[in-house]
């Protein structure tokens, strides 16, 4: 069939991708193809289907040297938040699902996180690490409203004395103020909220169901007030689509109370450079180019390199240009004059085990 027939993937409200790409492990290869009959408003939006799962283990461990926590979970599998240009689409490969549109709306709830967490922490010989809450998928994501895993999980960090971080994209992190704050008052929680842009318009085709720019400083500013430590992480910084706002960005959550801030550029592994070149073709077909161009600038020549110290920095003139920039504002704000935030590793006291002598009475 002639690529002048084939129908070009066009934006789907409310949705991240543009298309479910195949997986990296699929071995048969999908085309839509246009025969006439379609039309925009016929274009069917996929509703977002949520599976149960009962996780076997709940706390994943890595031994990365650029990343600052060595413990995380994730609540949920998948993310219906659609950022487009999430490093974590090509995980639902492992699912035999695509990294497109399924990422974003076939999602898996692991409804007995809290209970496996208490498992692991009772285990002998474990050894307390902050866990990082939302390394890989949001656990503030919309369906967080109704499954609850994540405050289920907090709770049990809370009951147990276990120091952790929260890493959202949400202003849902509100809901939680009563347990967060509890838990600040004892030096076992670091939250940050992570911002990308100040435009409203591109937030929304960009991250389309991640809460608003401003509803994100809001939150930084309701969690600071309560007491609860904050900090902005401006990510991912797009070169000539996103980081004009940098240091707007961190002036706006420092007055809203944050006392830390990081950046990482934009990671594009796996179908996740093909999804975010579809995107710019959508939305930014005029300068598609030159935003390549610049992203295989900071990464070698390459779309993505996943080279440890280059992943999330890059290389290159822009690249250092960003970290300059972001090391200029950041010192000016006084952010590098901020105490670093230890938590505290020894308030821990392991959950019990449930003995059956205990059940009788």
């Amino acid at each position: 069939m002639s690529d002048e027939i084939r129908r070009a993937p066009s934006r789907i409200k409310g949705r991240g991708a543009a298309s479910n790409r195949e997986g990296r492990f699929e071995s048969v290869r999908k085309e839509a193809e246009d025969d006439g009959w379609f039309r925009d408003s016929e274009e069917q939006r996929p509703p977002t289907q949520v599976t149960e799962e009962r996780a076997r283990s709940i706390v994943s461990h890595n031994d990365s040297p650029d990343i600052s926590f060595t413990s995380s979970i994730n609540p949920y599998r998948g993310c219906e938040h659609g950022c487009v240009y999430c490093y974590a689409r090509p995980s639902h490969g492992y699912l035999n699902l695509s990294s497109g549109i399924d990422f974003e709306t076939r999602l898996f709830a692991k409804v007995n996180a809290p209970e496996q967490l208490r498992i692991e922490l009772a285990r002998p010989g474990y050894v307390v690490d902050p866990i990082m809450l939302g390394a890989n998928t949001d656990p503030y994501q919309p369906i967080e409203k109704r499954y609850e895993v994540t405050r289920g999980l907090i709770e049990v960090l809370a009951e147990t004395g276990h120091p952790f971080n929260v890493i959202t994209k949400n202003a849902m992190i509100e809901r939680d103020i009563d347990l967060l704050a509890a838990c600040a008052k004892r030096r076992l929680v670091h939250c940050f909220v992570s911002v990308t842009s100040l435009d409203n318009q591109l937030s929304s085709r960009l991250e389309p169901r991640a809460s608003a720019p401003h509803r994100r400083i809001a939150a930084i500013r309701a969690l600071t007030a309560a007491g609860i430590p904050c900090g902005v992480m401006v990510a991912p910084i797009i070169p000539m689509i996103t980081d004009q706002d940098m240091e707007e960005i961190l002036a706006l959550a420092r007055a809203a109370g944050a006392r830390a801030a990081s950046y990482v550029l934009i990671r594009l592994p796996h179908e996740v450079k093909d999804l975010f070149r579809e995107w710019l073709q959508i939305h930014h077909p005029l300068r598609a180019a030159h935003v390549m161009s610049l992203v295989n600038q900071m990464r070698g020549g390459k779309d993505y390199d996943a080279a440890f110290g280059k992943r999330m920095r890059g290389e290159g003139v822009f690249a250092q240009l960003v970290a300059r920039r972001f090391a200029a504002a950041r010192a000016r704000l006084g952010y590098d004059d901020e105490p670093k935030l230890e938590l505290d590793r020894t308030a821990f006291v392991a959950p019990r085990k449930p003995s059956r002598q205990g059940e009788l009475f």
